[in-house]
């Protein structure tokens, strides 16, 4: 029972640490290079997050297939996880806010992100509480942007902070919500060969969102000098984050 309570603990405290991205909102600055710095970190985070640690999960959990048969099931799971996403996009009515819509859009790209990410935590954590503390610190690091990501293009085109809190909350929660689909169901099913396949879909969700929804949107504040220099952080954000941990 300790087990399972640790495991829940960590995932609630890794899930819920999006939070801290919706404290970006209350930063009092020049609007629209909140907007582009904040769209390019969340980018790049992102895009990093896919290419060193989504993609080179899955190749490590299809191992033991053979190579060519891992490289194109991962293909073709990134591919569809582009197109789901681009569907996604065309489908999101956002009373003509092309910020709100980014903001729509990642929050759906976060909680298909999160689940999957929840249930592994919640299954590493109660074989290896130490390997799952580890676990739970990297993804809280990079939850911290992908709450940025939502937070601020939906409440700068919205200026509703109670809205915009309520909806980085739900998609911190569907982490834990992904620790209790575990629990309740899927801890006996669960195998290297899914968790593969949900990674590369993911991966592609991810990087599908990041280069045709964040990026497009922080350009048309045409502040280069500040995208480059978000996109330069993020990237070594998450780099530094995964070498140390």
């Amino acid at each position: 029972m300790n087990e399972i309570l640790s495991s829940f603990i960590l995932t609630s405290l890794a899930g819920l640490s999006t939070l801290i991205g919706y404290f970006v909102i209350f930063i009092k600055r020049d609007k629209n290079k909140i907007i582009t710095f904040s769209l390019a970190f969340a980018s790049a985070v992102m895009f990093t997050i896919s290419l060193i640690d989504l993609l080179p999960s899955a190749f490590s959990y299809l191992d033991n297939f053979n190579f060519l048969f891992a490289i194109l099931l991962i293909a073709f799971f990134f591919v569809l996880g582009v197109f789901i996403s681009t569907f996604i996009s065309a489908k999101v009515e956002t009373e003509n806010s092309s910020l709100k819509k980014v903001g729509i859009i990642s929050m759906i790209a976060i909680i298909l992100h999160n689940v999957p990410e929840g249930i592994i935590t919640f299954m590493v954590s109660g074989v290896n509480l130490n390997l799952g503390i580890k676990l739970a610190i990297a993804i809280s690091l990079h939850n911290i942007p992908e709450g940025i990501s939502i937070a601020v293009p939906l409440y700068y085109a919205t200026a509703k902070k109670l809205k915009t809190f309520m909806v980085v909350l739900i998609s911190g929660c569907s982490e834990i919500l992904g620790a209790i689909i575990c629990y309740l169901f899927l801890q006996h099913f669960i195998n290297d060969f899914l968790i593969g396949c949900v990674f590369a879909l993911i991966g592609g969700i991810m990087v599908n969102i990041s280069l045709t929804e964040l990026l497009p949107e922080a350009f048309k504040y045409q502040n280069r000098k500040l995208l480059f220099l978000g996109l330069l952080i993020g990237s070594l954000v998450m780099i530094i984050s995964y070498v140390i941990l």
